[in-house]
This record gives C-alpha cells, structure tokens and sequence, in this order.
C-alpha cells in the first residue's frame, strides 16, 4: 500500500469494536498495523484481543451510555494511549424494540439519550483533541433506517419493525456528520458517515432464515451484508486517500436504497 493509503503506526479508536461490525474493522486494523483501542462493555474488547491474539489492539473497557463520564474518559485515553488520528463510533444503545403503538414516551427519549447524547459528546471531545493537532478522521454509523422507513411486511410476527427511535436517532447521526464536518473543517478535521443497509449478525441469520430470505429479496445484490464487506468502507474513510471527503454518508446497502 501507497503511505497515503496506509494506516500503519496511526492511533485509531473503535466504539463497539469487539461487537459484529466493530471486530471486523479491530481485527483489520490491528492487521495493518495501527495503534488500536478497542473500546467495549467489560469483558468484550479483552476476549477478542485474546481470542485473536492482537497485538497492536488495546481492549478498553467502559460504559459510553455514561454521558457524564464521556468526557473525561476521552482524556484519560488521549492522556494515556495517545492522541487519535481516526475515530469510529459503532456503540449504540436502543429500546427494547417494541412496536410503535407500545413505545413510551420514555422509552423514545431513552435512545436520544442512550445513543445520540453520547455520539455528540464523543465526537466533540474527540474533535476538539484533533483541532489541537489540525487534522483527523471521524466515522460515525448511522443506517439505512436513517434514510428509509422499514417495510413492516417482511417482519414477521413475533418480530416487530425495526423501531421507530433506533431509525430517528441514526437519521440524527446524519446531520451530526455533516454538522460537525463543517464546524471542524477549518481545522482539517473529516467528519463522515458509515450507513450500512441490512447486516444482520449470525445469531439472527440462523434463527429467522425466513427473514434473511425477505431481506434479500430487498437488494439489487440479492443477499445480506457480510461484516468484512463493512471494513473497507470504513478504512477508506479514515485514510488520507478520503483527504477530500467530509460531511458524506458512505451508503453499503447492496442497493436497498436503490429503489
């Protein structure tokens, strides 16, 4: 790889990284060489690091629904680990997914508050480290449920929708992407988006095939995302070979929201 393709000896931390979507991208970065701090609930980063054997990786362990804490955590690991060239935020928290007529008001605030509250102050706390420096790369991950509303005739009872905060809250992300990367633009600072379509993880591939089956009928490539097929996306962005990409959603649907 060219220099300016290689993410090689840069600090890049990961939200979510030892889950479905986020081990992928760990375990490649890890591979090409980068500085890694994967960053889970207790437990999860540190059984992929030893599962796997990684040598650049960091597990981390922390809450990120602990708003108040965010901040200070984004310091004592710029304090300890080093400042980050790349960040991704996989990490989300939703509802327990119940249908719209079932969902409290409550329940609705708790995502905002659970997921959105912390991808702002992450990203803020992480762009403000950046600015200091004059450059770096953020990802955030919305969904393809922030571009489009699911089609409740391939959810099958007793699976409900998609719901309805998990979708608001990524349509949000998007305009944090796009907000953030013009207010940090002046600092040489990208702000991007992942928006992945339909990858779901193994557990839901083998208990509802009647499911899968719906959801690649509902693609111009006619099948499920893979989560390798996530990782190149993401790196992309975090290269210096995205230098003149901000404020964009990067679509990996296999065509969903092609028609």
């Amino acid at each position: 790889m060219k220099p300016w393709h290689s993410l090689e000896g840069k600090r890049i931390w990961v939200t979510g990284g030892a889950g479905y979507l986020g081990s992928a991208i760990t375990l490649e970065l890890d591979r090409c060489g980068a500085h890694t701090l994967c960053i889970d609930l207790p437990g999860k980063a540190e059984a992929l690091v030893q599962q796997h054997g990684l040598k650049k990786t960091t597990p981390v362990a922390f809450d990120l629904t602990d708003v108040p804490g965010l901040t200070g955590f984004v310091d004592k690991c710029a304090r300890t680990h080093g400042e980050p060239d790349g960040f991704v935020h996989l990490a989300f928290a939703s509802s327990a997914g119940k249908r719209l007529e079932e969902l409290t008001p409550g329940e609705f605030q708790h995502t905002f508050d659970a997921a959105l509250t912390p991808a702002f102050v992450l990203s803020r706390a992480v762009g403000e480290i950046m600015k200091a420096r004059g450059s770096g790369s953020v990802v955030l991950f919305a969904s393809m449920y922030g571009l489009v509303s699911p089609d409740p005739r391939i959810y099958h009872a007793p699976m409900a929708p998609n719901p309805i905060d998990y979708g608001a809250s990524k349509a949000a992300v998007l305009q944090l992407a796009r907000y953030l990367a013009v207010h940090y633009g002046p600092a040489g600072i990208r702000f991007n988006c992942i928006t992945p379509g339909p990858f779901p993880n193994p557990g839901v591939q083998k208990t509802h095939p009647g499911f899968i089956a719906d959801l690649e009928r509902k693609t111009a490539l006619g099948r499920v995302g893979q989560n390798a097929e996530i990782v190149g996306p993401t790196l992309f962005l975090l290269t210096d070979s995205a230098s003149y990409v901000t404020g964009h959603s990067l679509v990996v649907d296999g065509g969903w929201t092609a028609w």
